[in-house]
């Protein structure tokens, strides 16, 4: 997949709540086909930008202080079908097509813990 394709106004009204570099809106991560939740993650305006143009999830690591590909090291890639933003352009969707687990631990989703 390459660059997803943006309409610009609605770019620039995400890209104006990255007030400055240190800047991480809270994405969540869902699954395009069956609309499940796969997993909350962060991203910066550098990460944004990236995600845009290559069409990979693209993430900032709250604990590495840097941005990471989603798969880069695990082989379970993100491929972006949609972005979204929220009504208050601060937070962000990613309805994306998921190869292999989305969490660390090998399960499908990161909300695989269930409260009884």
């Amino acid at each position: 997949m390459s660059a997803l394709n943006v309409n610009e106004n609605e770019l620039q009204e995400i890209r104006s709540s990255f007030v400055d570099e240190e800047t991480l809106l809270p994405v969540i991560v869902q699954d395009d086909e069956s609309k499940e939740v796969l997993m909350l993650a962060y991203i910066s305006r550098e990460a944004l930008e990236i995600s845009l143009s290559t069409g990979r999830g693209t993430y900032f690591s709250r604990s590495r202080r840097q941005i990471w590909v989603k798969g880069e090291s695990s082989g379970n890639r993100q491929w972006i079908r949609a972005v979204s933003f929220d009504c208050d352009s601060d937070a962000v969707l990613f309805r994306v097509h998921q190869e292999g687990a989305a969490c660390h631990t090998g399960e499908k989703s990161c909300f695989h813990h269930r409260i009884s």
